[in-house]
């Protein structure tokens, strides 16, 4: 396997690399971005994540890859697609998913690797649908869904895993191949 799956202008989508992890772990610890999920993460939940990360590529050829801009060389967190967790009400179905360090929102990049990942699940993997959930209040991510052109299922669920009853309420939306 090449050092990456996937490449656009900005963004290399490649497999995890040691050197990712203290990046991720500092990612994964800001509130800022984890503000839609129960929790942050420790550093050593943070690369147990990255570990089953790269071994779902390596074994499947897919999963959540990790991202770097290509002009500055440096890692800003992860895009790629997963089986839906069998214990959601939603399951099955291959998700499309982000995460991205804040100081690197609002320029475009998770709707930029958002399009390519699709595109690629889509003409390289055959996938047929993608399906994204998030919390109902988060709306950057439903956003970034509708940028790249998932529709609101209108299947609302409380997520099963998730006991904060201000995120627990989840949204998912879907997505077709053409």
């Amino acid at each position: 396997m090449s050092d990456y799956q996937i490449e656009t202008p900005r963004l290399r989508i490649r497999q995890w690399q040691d050197s990712d992890l203290p990046a991720f772990a500092a990612i994964n610890a800001d509130p800022q971005v984890m503000r839609y999920f129960p929790a942050c993460l420790s550093a050593s939940q943070s690369t147990e994540a990255a570990t089953r990360y790269r071994t779902m590529i390596a074994q499947n050829g897919f999963g959540l890859w990790a991202v770097e801009r290509i002009q500055h060389h440096d890692f800003i967190g992860f895009i790629g697609i997963q089986p839906l967790n069998d214990a959601l009400p939603c399951a099955p179905g291959i998700e499309i998913g982000w995460r991205l360090a804040s100081r690197v929102w609002r320029q475009g990049y998770a709707t930029e690797g958002a399009v390519a990942v699709r595109d690629y699940a889509f003409g390289q993997l055959g996938i047929k649908e993608l399906v994204s959930i998030t919390a109902a209040i988060n709306m950057p991510s439903r956003g970034v869904m509708e940028k790249i052109g998932m529709c609101n299922s209108g299947e609302d669920f409380l997520h099963p895993l998730v006991d904060d009853v201000s995120l627990a309420p989840h949204v998912k939306y879907c997505l077709a191949a053409k």
